[in-house]
């Protein structure tokens, strides 16, 4: 008796499959190779438009209305009046004024001692790695925490500095009261959060530049301060414009450090508005005066500020490309 066989699938069939699985997987990873970066990506852009781009178009629409916060809602158009109003209030360029101040108090010295801390760094010093660690731990503290201490170390009756200046014959100094004591105490906490983190942003710079030129500079008899000078500076020049740009756009930002040190007037920066920054000017009238239209009005304005410090940049950064 004979068994009956299995019907056996024709090779053309059984290729026409395989060309078909292969065709698929081919396909398959032509997407892949073509679509996965946007898809990696996407997730960036969702959060960008919904907590970035969104929140910037609906600012710049409110400024162009009279709302208040306590009806939201309730929005009538006015046109530019919020930005006419905010070019004949004395308030606002009181901030402006302040903010450049305060920007000028704490970039200057902040990147100076960067510059020069990271120079000392870049030697070899024993126990360099603690001392690395050791420039970002003031980044690592959060504002409350730093103004809290800078409070108590500007107190006029019991704080330490004013003890030191005593101990020098000096009288105690009210750092909150007046104009420039209490910028530069706004200011000192800028430098003493910031100076760290852009010394390590110099010292990895400096670790890039090629050994070759200081030893030519030391054969040509060049002192460490000469060759700091004439090599490490001059290779510094596009970080060095880059920290300016990020301080300057940070102290247009300024905000947690001068409404903690204020106190209960922090939002006005200070009982006079002696260190009120664009920030306080903002914040002031949003969430205290509840004109939302005119807080949007100085948003769109600090973002002016921002783009025109990014074109200064580059043309800066331009015109270096070019003197190379």
């Amino acid at each position: 008796m004979t068994g009956t066989a299995t019907p056996a699938v024709p090779d053309a069939v059984a290729e026409r499959r395989e060309a078909r699985r292969r065709a698929w997987r081919s396909r398959r990873y032509r997407w892949d190779t073509r679509w996965s970066p946007y898809a990696f990506i996407a997730p960036f852009f969702l959060f960008f438009a919904a907590f970035g781009l969104f929140p910037l178009l609906y600012t710049g629409w409110a400024s162009l209305h009279r709302v208040e916060l306590s009806a939201p809602d309730d929005m009538r158009w006015v046109g530019l009046h919020n930005y006419a109003r905010l070019l004949s209030d004395e308030f606002f360029w009181n901030a402006l004024r302040n903010t450049f101040t305060i920007g000028v108090l704490s970039t200057v010295p902040q990147l100076l001692m960067a510059l020069g801390i990271a120079h000392l760094l870049n030697y070899r010093l024993r126990g360099s790695s603690f001392f690395r660690v050791a420039m970002l731990t003031p980044y690592a503290t959060s504002v409350a925490a730093a103004a809290l201490v800078f409070v108590l170390l500007y107190g006029r009756d019991y704080g330490m500095i004013n003890w030191a200046l005593g101990t020098l014959g000096i009288d105690p100094v009210d750092w909150q009261s007046g104009t420039l004591t209490s910028q530069l105490a706004v200011s000192s906490i800028v430098v003493w959060r910031w100076t760290g983190y852009n010394a390590l942003i110099y010292l990895a710079a400096m670790q890039a530049i090629p050994k070759d030129l200081y030893e030519s500079a030391a054969l040509d008899g060049a002192s460490r301060w000469q060759q700091f000078l004439h090599v490490t500076v001059p290779s510094l020049r596009p970080t060095i414009l880059f920290t300016v740009v990020v301080s300057t756009i940070g102290a247009t930002q300024l905000f947690g450090e001068p409404l903690l040190f204020g106190g209960a007037v922090g939002q006005k920066g200070g009982a006079s508005h002696q260190f009120q920054t664009l920030g306080l000017y903002l914040y002031e009238q949003g969430w205290f005066n509840f004109h939302l239209g005119r807080a949007s009005a100085v948003a769109w304005a600090m973002f002016l500020i921002l783009l025109l410090i990014a074109v200064l940049y580059l043309l800066v950064a331009r015109r270096l490309r070019r003197s190379r």
